[in-house]
């Protein structure tokens, strides 16, 4: 597959700026994959789509507040710094990415909030944009925590073009967040509301929870036309053996697996076994899917509608085949389906 196979015109009005009034309502549609028949619904129906024993499996990272604005000493310039991991913590050692790079060097020191609450030396440069950042605190650590997500804002993606709300505090994180580490939410589990899970439950679906903290690699555009060049940013992973026995029982019993997202699809097939089964991990991963690939885990899986030249969409095709995917896409266009974070959604059968 080519780079250049995954352009389309996406009209500008349809990348979703505001989430919908209530999780549940946003928009469904539903693609069989097999036939190429399309529904259109409303997101809480998809219990419709499901039955005793089928199993979703959910990533229940959570979103930390990852992007500060600071001033640079001497000149006062300011510099938009985005934290993406913790490398150390008694040494308070963050890797950054910064924006404008060109202005920032070893040995500079960045300030943050009223009264220079926050101070940070920049130690190394990692890559053309990236820094590691020493953050200078002499309070405890969870003092210090506490006053980077203070300062912090929710990290949501550059392509929605408005500032960040305080609503987006809630609403660009899952209700089913857990474990702190993402600087993007899953798009995908951001349409389920404790209703429509408590729904499910009764109902007998089973749900396993994966981790993946979700990294900026997942906007990197690809500058590579053959796709088999692009090389996936490492996110962490953690499959535990609850997920694991969740989801082995209900292949066992042929139920539908359902990857509730491109970060589960993903994570879900990092950690195979030869029978075509899911393994406990804990640790990393760079798999990038597109066409073809077959599929071991999942039969099932829960998407937003992707922007053009992205590996999200990349990914999806690949689940759902690609002429299938685009002929869907048409439509969604056609329809005035709400694409990107807080866009509508596709279940794919």
């Amino acid at each position: 597959m080519k780079l250049s196979q995954y352009k389309f015109n996406l009209p500008l009005e349809l990348i979703a700026k505001f989430p919908s009034p209530n999780r549940d309502e946003s928009r469904l549609m539903v693609l069989h994959k097999d036939s190429g028949k399309i529904e259109h619904k409303i997101f809480k129906e998809i219990i419709d789509y499901f039955d005793e024993g089928d199993v979703m499996v959910f990533n229940n990272t959570k979103v930390f507040p990852a992007r500060l604005y600071g001033n640079k000493e001497k000149t006062g310039a300011e510099i938009e710094v985005f934290l993406l991991r913790e490398l150390n913590r008694e040494q308070r050692l963050w890797d950054v990415l910064v924006d404008p790079a060109r202005k920032i060097r070893i040995g500079n020191k960045l300030y943050f909030g009223e009264n220079d609450m926050l101070v940070a030396e920049v130690i190394d440069n990692t890559t053309s944009r990236g820094r590691t950042l020493r953050f200078l605190y002499d309070g405890d650590y969870d003092e210090f925590k506490a006053t980077l997500y203070k300062l912090g804002e929710t990290p949501l993606p550059k392509f929605i073009k408005r500032d960040v709300v305080p609503e987006d505090r809630e609403r660009y994180q899952t209700v089913f967040a857990k474990h702190e580490g993402a600087v993007a939410a899953p798009t995908a589990g951001l349409h389920f509301s404790r209703e429509l899970l408590k729904r499910l439950e009764i109902k007998g679906v089973d749900f396993a929870e994966i981790t993946l903290h979700v990294g900026l690699g997942n906007f990197r555009t690809v500058d590579v036309e053959d796709l088999t060049k692009h090389k996936m940013d490492s996110e962490r992973i953690i499959i535990g053996d609850d997920a694991v026995k969740i989801v082995n029982e209900g292949i066992e019993r042929r139920s539908n697996i359902c990857a509730v997202g491109t970060t589960v699809l993903r994570t879900l097939e990092s950690s195979v076994s030869t029978v075509k089964q899911l393994k406990p991990y804990d640790g990393w991963t760079n798999k990038f899917i597109f066409p073809p690939y077959e599929f071991n885990i999942p039969n099932r899986m829960i998407s937003n509608f992707h922007l053009p030249l992205s590996t999200l969409l990349m990914m999806v095709s690949a689940f759902s085949g690609y002429d299938a995917l685009f002929e869907a896409y048409k439509v969604a266009i056609k329809e005035k389906y709400h694409f990107g974070t807080y866009g509508d959604a596709m279940l794919i059968l």
